[in-house]
């Protein structure tokens, strides 16, 4: 009987699979190792009986094993990371954001550095001032007294520094020094900002804050407001810096706060805020025990106003300038839009950033923080509270006071406290991986555009006295009488010449005349000048215009004066001009 070979069908080619028990494999196998062909297998087999089988060359069994080793790709695909990028803090970071904070600050002082103009009344009280302290203290001369009863901050701290600066640098100089310090509010500002969040909201808050038309302003203008912001944002920084180091860390920032408050007595309207921030920021690590931490610092702070007020003579300052201010006529609604016009924009950032913050506390995109929702939702919301609403706490109490002086100025303290939570709405607004950058750069370019128009403007809202100065000059004397509508500056540019007690002011005035009864508003003016007590006569046309135009009836009317010069000058809206009459019997 012949056998007959089985019939082979083909299977799917698996090039991994073990081919060694295939039928077509082991045929092959077979006919390269033993030398024949299975399918001739009836034919062949007195021919292997015949001949014995060798075994394969050493070099043709290296060939047969290379032959069926599957082989390996040219390329292996590397494993892939969970992220592209690491969230953690690394000197790149650090490196990159600081770089970012510098560019800010050039483009901050940039802004305030291209303002001009002569001296503002306020800037030249505060520094003639300054001189006049400084001169009594060093030989002697008299000391002009009164300044601690009107001035809006300690007469002894920022108007001597500013004079000093002043005697050295000039009016630029003093302005110089205010543009130190709002620098590095913007600096602290960006330093306190990313220790609350990050890297990104603490350089979207400061780039915020660095071009609102009260920081451009005030970086560029000698007055108290600028060195007042700066030590409020470095008490802010201590208290945010020290959240996890012991209770008794946070008294570093007491002293600072009530520096703050001597040089701007202002200021003591954000203490609050600094004292609920120290429970906040130690909350994490404390729980309940960082009331505590607030509570000590509310009372060093407290304690430490209390031997202020207690060894000065600065109450009657805060009592007139502050807390028993004299009501205005301005009324709520034009004090908000004038708040709305000048921070606004700012402040409905912060606070979409504070219910952005309250919703999603988790504030970068890595994979790895996934599911990580950061601090509760409680503790979010009352953050993102206490920092946004700190900006409405000077328009509330300028409507309070029915006023609107000084409000730019003031807008700028609570905007500081704000900025962190704008930062976070700018973060929010572009979305992750910088999924919609034109939406955060339309939003502060348009911060930018109002920041520039605004601070022109404001800049612009005084006349420039170079020309008025050189006028008055040849007619002041050592023994002369003088009313001027804003006599501060004449008394800063010409102090080798007069002083302010040689000046009486349209804002008030007492006089007694010949038989020695005492007089008080118009009536005093119009003795006055009837008896000829005033040697000259300035007028600008702003401070009060109504007054002035009855003043210059009198003038007339005395036939003791004469007109010696009308100095036009511009400003937005009006065209005004300086007029000034000197005695002429």
């Amino acid at each position: 009987m012949t056998s007959r070979y089985e019939h082979y069908t083909p299977q799917p080619y698996d090039p991994y699979a073990d081919q060694s028990d295939h039928p077509y494999y082991q045929d092959a196998y077979q006919q390269q190792h033993y030398g024949y062909d299975v399918q001739a297998e009836p034919y062949q087999q007195e021919y292997r009986q015949q001949q014995p089988v060798q075994d394969p060359a050493p070099q043709e069994s290296w060939e047969r094993q290379e032959f069926w080793e599957p082989e390996q790709p040219a390329y292996h695909v590397p494993e892939t990371p969970e992220a592209g990028w690491d969230d953690q803090p690394s000197r790149r970071r650090d490196r990159v954001s600081r770089g970012l904070l510098l560019v800010i600050l050039v483009i901050q002082a940039a802004l305030s550095l291209r303002l001009a103009n002569t001296a503002f009344q306020d800037e030249a009280l505060y520094v003639a001032a300054g001189h006049n302290i400084i001169d009594h203290w060093t030989d002697g001369t008299p000391l002009n007294n009164g300044y601690e009863k009107y001035f809006s901050g300690s007469p002894v701290l920022y108007p001597v520094a500013a004079a000093f600066v002043d005697g050295y640098f000039g009016l630029t100089g003093a302005r110089l020094l205010s543009l130190v310090c709002m620098l590095g509010a913007t600096a602290l500002l960006y330093s306190f900002t990313r220790r609350l969040f990050n890297e990104r909201v603490a350089l979207a808050a400061a780039a915020l804050f660095a071009v609102t038309q009260p920081s451009i302003v005030l970086g560029f203008f000698a007055t108290y407001d600028a060195p007042a912001i700066f030590l409020l944002s470095l008490a802010a920084w201590i208290v945010v810096r020290t959240g996890r180091g012991p209770v008794v860390a946070v008294l570093l920032a007491a002293p600072v706060m009530v520096l703050a408050v001597a040089v701007k007595y202002a200021s003591g309207l954000y203490l609050p805020t600094l004292v609920v921030l120290a429970a906040l920021t130690a909350w994490h690590s404390r729980g309940w025990a960082a009331l505590l931490r607030a509570l000590v610092l509310g009372l060093g702070t407290a304690a430490l106003v209390g031997l202020g007020l207690l060894y000065t003579d600065v109450l009657a300052g805060v009592q007139q300038t502050t807390t028993n201010r004299q009501h205005g006529t301005d009324s709520a609604m034009s004090l908000i839009e004038k708040s709305v016009e000048w921070g606004g924009l700012m402040f409905a950032t912060a606070v979409a950033g504070a219910l952005a913050y309250m919703l999603r506390g988790r504030m970068n995109e890595s994979p790895r923080s996934y599911g990580l929702m950061g601090p509760g939702w409680r503790w979010r919301a009352l953050l993102g509270t206490v920092l946004t609403c700190t900006a409405l706490l000077a328009p509330a109490y300028q409507i309070h006071l029915q006023t609107s002086v000084s409000l730019y100025k003031h807008l700028d303290f609570g905007l500081l406290f704000a900025a962190p939570m704008a930062g976070v709405g700018v973060i929010r607004l572009v979305g992750k991986h910088f999924r919609y950058p034109q939406l955060g750069i339309l939003l502060w370019v348009s911060a930018l555009c109002l920041g520039v128009s605004q601070s022109e403007w404001r800049f612009g809202l005084w006349p420039d006295s170079r020309a008025m100065v050189q006028a008055i000059e040849p007619y002041m004397k050592p023994d002369g009488h003088y009313l001027g509508a804003t006599y501060e500056v004449p008394t800063y540019y010409l102090r080798d010449r007069t002083d302010h007690a040689q000046w009486s002011s349209t804002y008030g005035f007492g006089y007694s005349d010949k038989q020695g009864k005492p007089h008080e508003g118009r009536e005093a003016y119009r003795l006055a000048l009837q008896d000829g007590y005033f040697d000259l006569v300035l007028l600008d046309g702003i401070a009060t215009p109504d007054l002035e135009e009855f003043l210059a009836r009198e003038i007339t009317r005395s036939g003791h004066y004469r007109l010696i010069g009308k100095i036009p000058h511009e400003m937005p809206g009006a065209t005004t001009s300086y007029r000034i009459w000197v005695k002429t019997s």
